[in-house]
């Protein structure tokens, strides 16, 4: 049975209601699709409004899905000035919430609708007979009890920023860290909500993405106010050029800009830096708290804030037959695309509904999850993600194929862990087809 028969008695369901989730109903109501948005929480891009005070490092023209402006638009919505930057909270209220307001979206969107697992209806895991003839069948907690949807084909939006990455540096939880959540900061810090927590206190930022960074801008700011606030920062590596990153080359101005400002306060000694530090142990002390690798001791401190990334989780889909790769869990295709392992500036080809295929057919991991344990993504990749999908779901295998994305250049790029070079992601050493290197978020 083909998905357009399918969709004619179940409709498409998109999970998550962020930033991509939301475009996937908008280009699945382009297509003319029926289908349900489920949200587990009790309002729109929920995980967006955790980090609301961080500015995004791409401008609006980046964070606009083309499909959700056009249905906008008829509405009487403007974008607002493309080279401005808004921040998380700013994406929400002026893009996401009129987004889901939309009546092409709104009567289809359920929240407070936590899916549990995922299946096929009478087929199990292991069960190939009929297998793409059955619809699939979602288990739901929503607010008037457990309930069942039967759904032609699926699409994962749920990102990963729920789910952080623990402290210790072998991807397990560190020692001591369960004992210790007290003193524990999993995201990026918020001047104005947490201060209270870092005033005065010896602070440590762990990881060196940018999500670090924004923390880091975060102390430093309170530290300007309270100089008795110390702040610490703990990386694995040694090379500063690359984690800062491209600086003036950057085409995203503000994450390069960030970059200089992080070494710059470097410089001025208002943050102290520890390199090569791999955490194993947090031990609680009469000086305070204790980290320690194999080879290092840090100075004592008050309060950990952990920056060391994201992970998806694949607890509901434990009934879907995925292809994912074994390092990065990310869709096989994908994969080499996207793997910090290989390259640095986060080359990637174009890619769409193919590369986003797993063994189980018509179900797609869109957006961040789509890209694993990878630290590299831009919103605009979702965008083009789920148009390509929605467009292959209604049959239109040519627009599904035919991958619109140009991203911009980070500016730095090393696609030869072997040796020092760093050159310009111009450089032809690079060979990049597109460029991205940026969360979201940071």
């Amino acid at each position: 049975m083909s998905i357009q028969k399918i969709t004619e008695s179940y409709p498409v369901l998109v999970l998550g209601a962020g930033p991509v989730g939301l475009a996937a109903a908008a280009q699945l109501a382009k297509a003319g699709l029926s289908f349900l948005v489920l949200e587990q929480a009790e309002q729109v891009a929920a995980q967006v409004r955790q980090w609301g005070h961080v500015k995004l490092f791409s401008p609006w023209r980046f964070n606009v899905d083309p499909a959700s402006s056009a249905l906008l638009a008829k509405q009487g919505w403007q974008i607002p000035e493309q080279d401005s930057f808004p921040t998380g909270a700013e994406l929400v209220q002026q893009y996401l919430e009129p987004l889901a307001a939309l009546p092409q979206i709104a009567p289809y969107l359920r929240l407070s609708h936590q899916v549990k697992s995922i299946s096929r209806l009478d087929t199990d895991r292991m069960k190939n007979h009929n297998r793409t003839r059955q619809p699939f069948v979602v288990l739901l907690d929503t607010p008037t009890g457990p309930q069942e949807l039967l759904a032609a084909a699926v699409i994962d939006c749920t990102g990963t920023y729920q789910n952080p990455n623990p402290a210790g540096s072998h991807g397990l939880v560190a020692l001591g860290e369960a004992e210790h959540q007290t003193q524990i900061f999993y995201g990026i810090v918020n001047k104005n909500k947490d201060s209270s927590r870092y005033v005065g206190q010896r602070v440590l930022v762990l990881g060196a993405g940018h999500s670090a960074f924004n923390s880091l801008q975060e102390l430093v700011a309170i530290k300007r106010q309270y100089p008795g606030t110390e702040i610490h920062w703990a990386i694995r590596g040694t090379n500063l050029s690359k984690i800062l990153g491209g600086g003036a080359k950057d085409q995203l101005k503000e994450r390069g800009a960030l970059g200089l400002l992080v070494g710059q306060w470097l410089q001025q000694g208002l943050i102290s830096l520890h390199t090569e530090f791999r955490l194993q142990q947090l031990t609680k002390t009469t000086e305070g708290l204790v980290l320690s690798s194999a080879h290092h001791t840090l100075p004592a401190i008050d309060q950990l804030v952990v920056n060391t990334g994201f992970r998806p989780d694949f607890t509901p889909l434990s009934e879907i037959r995925l292809g994912l790769d074994p390092a990065t869990q990310s869709p096989v295709a994908l994969s080499s695309m996207i793997d910090p392992n290989e390259h640095s500036c986060g080359t990637v080809r174009p890619h769409g509904y193919l590369e986003l295929s797993h063994p189980e057919a018509d179900f797609y991991i869109a957006g961040m999850k789509s890209y694993g344990r990878a630290p590299t993504f831009l919103l605009l990749t979702g965008y083009e993600q789920v148009r390509s999908i929605a467009a292959a779901l209604a049959g239109d295998f040519e627009s599904a194929q035919r991958v619109e994305l140009s991203l911009p250049e980070t500016g730095v790029c090393n696609t030869n862990f072997g040796a020092p070079k760093t050159a310009s992601c111009a450089d032809s050493t690079c060979t990049p087809k597109l460029k991205m290197k940026v969360g979201c978020c940071g």
